[in-house]
């Protein structure tokens, strides 16, 4: 595309791109953590990795036994 382009449309086009940036809101990046973290932790209730599955709803357990991580 950029090579159809020339110097003038790619330079304005990149003006344009930098006044988009420019005008995008930013947050300071302990603050986007600490909401990450927030999210994550309310999660984790619901969350089969931590808390498992109960025996009557995994489709995998049952006749076939189950498996160890060692």
């Amino acid at each position: 595309m950029a090579r159809d382009m020339s110097d003038k449309e790619i330079l304005k086009m990149e003006l344009e791109q930098l006044k988009k940036e420019v005008s995008t809101t930013r947050t300071p990046l302990a603050a986007n953590c600490a909401e990450t973290v927030s999210f994550v932790e309310a999660l984790i209730p619901n969350d089969p990795l931590i808390k498992g599955v109960a025996d009557d709803k995994n489709p995998y357990k049952g006749d076939k036994g189950g498996c160890t991580v060692t």
